[in-house]
Order: C-alpha cells, then sequence, then structure tokens
C-alpha cells in the first residue's frame, strides 16, 4: 500500500518526507485523507512535511516519535540538552581564495535546494541556459542566482547582477516593480522569475522569491511544563555590569525558578566584557583579565540554582575567534565553569525536550541594520525577521562580520528552528514570524559610553521566558 499511496501522490504533485509519510499512512485511508488535506495548506511546499500539515490538522504528540533517528556523531548533551549543530570540534577551515570559493559554494548549493522546494521556483534553469542565444525563451524564466552587485539607475530602475555556477546574467528591476524598492543584499541567493529581452538578454524581473522559512502554525503544545530563560551580553568584567539587578534575577530565580519550573537558560553570547575589543576599552573595565573576569562569571553563574541547566555560547567580545562561526569556549576556560553548564558554539541548534531553538549572537546586525532599508538597532526582531525570509544570519560578506571559511556554512537556516533567539544589541523583546518565536536577549549591562556617545539607550536587567509546553513567552523585568 505504501508504494502505491506514495506514487499516487507524486502523479498528483506532492512529495512526502519521511514523517509526513509515516503520519498519512497511518490513518485509515491514506491516499483520501492526502487528498483532502494537503491542498488545504495555505502555502504550496514543494516538498510536504508534517510541519506543513500541522497548519490544517491535529498531529498527535506521540505520532511525533515515530520515526527514531540516531544522533550525529557530533552530537554533545547535558541531561534534555543537545547541541545538534555548531562548529564545535568540526573546524575545516582553509584560508584561501579556493577556500573562501568552496565556502560560497556550499552557501549557493544550500539557498538553492530550499529554493527549490518552493512550488513558485519549480522548474528553475541555470544563468547558462537563460542565457543561451539560442535558446531565448519566449515565455517566463526562472533562474536561482547569487547577488553579485546592485546598484539603482537615475530612473529609478534595479540592475542585479546574478550568478550561479555556470555564468552570470543581469536582471532589470522595472521601477514600478515593488522588488525596485526592496534592500537586496550582495552575496544573498535569490530565485528570479522573468522574460528575457532578446535585444541584450537580461532577464526583466516580474517576482523576486527568497528562501524564506514556511508559514506553520507554530510550536504545537505539548505536555512538558518546563521554561527556558534567556539571558544575553552579561558583560561581566566591565565597570557598567549590573551586579545589583543581576542579584535581583538570582534572587528571584531561587524563589521563582520551580514554581515557575524554570530548568533551562541559555546566555547567546558575550558572557564576558572581554580585553581590546574595541580602543580604549581598558578604562571601562573591572577586571582587567580576560581568565580573570571567566572566574567571576564562573561565580555568578554558581548562584543559579543547581537544578537549572546552563548553555553558555559565546560572542563578539568573547574569548574566541573573531570569525564566524565561533566555536565553543576553550578547554582552558570552559574548565572554569561547573559541570551542569554546557559549552556551544555560535551559532548553534539546540534540542531541548524536543523544541528546536537556533541561538545566534547577532553580530551580522551590524550589517543588516546598514545594509537594509528600515531597519535599526532598536528594532533587532526585525533584523531576524530578514535572516529568516534570507534563510541566512549574515548574508552579506566584507562588511562589520568576520567569516570563516568553513567547508560546510555553519550560517545557513537550513532547519525552521522552533524558538530563534539572539543578543548582541542589549535589547529586549520577543515577536513571532511564520509561527516562529522570536527572542532578542536583554542585556546585564549599563549604558556605555560607546552607547552615550551614539545615543543608544540599551534595555537591560530583563530575563525572557519561553514556556516548552505552551510556547508561551514572557518577561521578567529585573
Amino acid at each position: 500500500m505504501r508504494s502505491k499511496v506514495v506514487e499516487a501522490l507524486a502523479n498528483d504533485g506532492y512529495l512526502l518526507d519521511q514523517e509526513a509519510e509515516e503520519f498519512i499512512l497511518s490513518q485509515p485511508s491514506p491516499l483520501q485523507f492526502a487528498r483532502q488535506f494537503i491542498p488545504q495548506i495555505p502555502y504550496q511546499p514543494l516538498v510536504v512535511t508534517l510541519r506543513d500539515l500541522r497548519t490544517v490538522v491535529h498531529v498527535d504528540a506521540p505520532r511525533l516519535e515515530t520515526i527514531v533517528r540516531p544522533e550525529p556523531v557530533s552530537v554533545r548533551r547535558i541531561g534534555e540538552v543537545r547541541v545538534m549543530k555548531d562548529i564545535t570540534a568540526q573546524s575545516d577551515c582553509l584560508g584561501t581564495v579556493e577556500g573562501f570559493a568552496r565556502y560560497f559554494q556550499d552557501r549557493f548549493a544550500n539557498l538553492k535546494a530550499l529554493l527549490l522546494r518552493r512550488r513558485d521556483m519549480m522548474g528553475a534553469i541555470s544563468v547558462q541556459r537563460a542565457m543561451d542565444p539560442n535558446k531565448l525563451q519566449a515565455d517566463e524564466v526562472k533562474v536561482i542566482g547569487m547577488v553579485n552587485e546592485v546598484r539603482d539607475t537615475r530612473s529609478g530602475e534595479k540592475i542585479i547582477e546574478l550568478e550561479d555556477e555556470t555564468g552570470r546574467m543581469t536582471v532589470m528591476v522595472p521601477k514600478d516593480n515593488k522588488a525596485a524598492k526592496d534592500s537586496i543584499l550582495q552575496d544573498e541567493v535569490i530565485g528570479v522569475i522573468g522574460k528575457m529581452s532578446r535585444r541584450d538578454r537580461k532577464l526583466i524581473l516580474k517576482d523576486l522569491i527568497r528562501p524564506d522559512v514556511p508559514f506553520s502554525s507554530g510550536m504545537e503544545v505539548t505536555d512538558s511544563t518546563a521554561q527556558v530563560a534567556f539571558m544575553s551580553d552579561v558583560h561581566v568584567g566591565s565597570n557598567t555590569f549590573l551586579e545589583e539587578r543581576w542579584k535581583n534575577m538570582i534572587e528571584w530565580m531561587r524563589d521563582e525558578a520551580k514554581d515557575l519550573d524554570i530548568r533551562y537558560v541559555v546566555i547567546p553570547g558575550d558572557c564576558v566584557d572581554g580585553v581590546g575589543v574595541f580602543p580604549g576599552q581598558e578604562e571601562e573595565l573591572v577586571i582587567e583579565d580576560i581568565i580573570d573576569q571567566y572566574r567571576a562569571l564562573a561565580e555568578h553563574l554558581k548562584d543559579v540554582p543547581d537544578d537549572i541547566r546552563i548553555v553558555m555560547q559565546p560572542g563578539n567580545h568573547d574569548m574566541v575567534r573573531p570569525a564566524e562561526p565561533q566555536p565553543a569556549l576553550s578547554e582552558e576556560v570552559a574548565k572554569l565553569f561547573d559541570s551542569n553548564i554546557l559549552q556551544i558554539g555560535n551559532p548553534a541548534y539546540l534540542k531541548i525536550e524536543g523544541r528546536t531553538i537556533l541561538s545566534y549572537h547577532g553580530k551580522s546586525f551590524d550589517d543588516l541594520v546598514n545594509g537594509i532599508k528600515g531597519l535599526s538597532y532598536s528594532q533587532p526582531l526585525k533584523a531576524m525577521e530578514e535572516m529568516l525570509k534570507r534563510r541566512h544570519l549574515a548574508p552579506s560578506y566584507g562588511g562589520k562580520t568576520p567569516f570563516a571559511p568553513e567547508r560546510k556554512d555553519y550560517m545557513v537556516i537550513d532547519e525552521v528552528p522552533d524558538i530563534f533567539v539572539t543578543g548582541h544589541v542589549h535589547g529586549a523583546g520577543v515577536s513571532f514570524y511564520n509561527g516562529i518565536r522570536l527572542i532578542n536577549a536583554s542585556t546585564w549591562q549599563d549604558q556605555t559610553s560607546f552607547q552615550k556617545m551614539h545615543n543608544f539607550v540599551p534595555d537591560p536587567a530583563k530575563l525572557v521566558l519561553a514556556h516548552l509546553g505552551t510556547g508561551k513567552m514572557s518577561v521578567a523585568d529585573f
């Protein structure tokens, strides 16, 4: 029966991933069930997943466990916290032209695959085929490429130079097309739909398609009662570290953690203030040795209740390489901390009680704010949406975010998370995007002299909580 159902659905134009296939086959009338509900999905996935089906039918929690997959060898865990993917102990960096070439080839291949899963990009052809003068298409063509250059004309059009593994082409965006006012970033991977101009072999854009995350109904309710607390940018060692507010938070946690069932704490980067991160930093330090800063942080974290698992991630102020992706803190530093603290890289995919959490410190905010119209440091959640639309944490190369040319691009958002958390900008907020919980975790540092100079006011001393059972988010203000 399995092969007949799968073949029939394939003939209908529906491809299933393994989880969706198992769920559909568990129904009394699988084919009838699939033909009734798949067309009701509010978007058109190329490959139907269990997440897609959840938008139109209820999926019982037990069925989610019908497929048991072995954990990757690289998975590290403490209790219920598993690191599913980060760069730690996986680095294969090659600092040459060839190294950067393979890095961008991996990025392009992964994002192209995500675009090809979209029904509106089915039938996409290569740049070379689209540009072939002997095969110029009279009808609409679809091409996927990486943006090499973007420029605006005096008359209001936008010119995009797009490339793939076969060549380069010019895409002309008419001034009345909404994409003419869009912020298209160099190095992002996009799909373009339009007609080829026979005169100069340019593609005249009709639609610009990004990989984006599919819309879903979000986290399905489970029987978990646990909560995760997110606290970023602690900056121990700085003379603006808010020690009294930190103590208030710890006291509150000791009183309330059991009743609220707070079992996990995630710290997405800038755990300490570091040394030599910016000119004149030494004048703002109360602890001038970075190892001593980590020792002080370790003492502060000992006050967190012992039954709470802590996950620590580095940021641009921490004692790791500045280039992203960043590995977890070294063994020299990690041994300063208690054994209930899990050290992870930046970025990292975590799995906690069945929920997928993407944690990224957020250095690329500095480039996104400069590159995308309407973004500002005061609206980090909007910048996070732009990352999800592009399915990449740092789309542009050559700005303020340094990259390590790894064989694999760990900055690609290849798995859709349930929760996406960042720090870096010293704000605090929660939001939703296509069913994903967005969290910008707060800081424990008061306004610095640099922030005063730029008239930036942080939103410190807040603890963001996410309930793993219901998905509800809340903020405790200290």
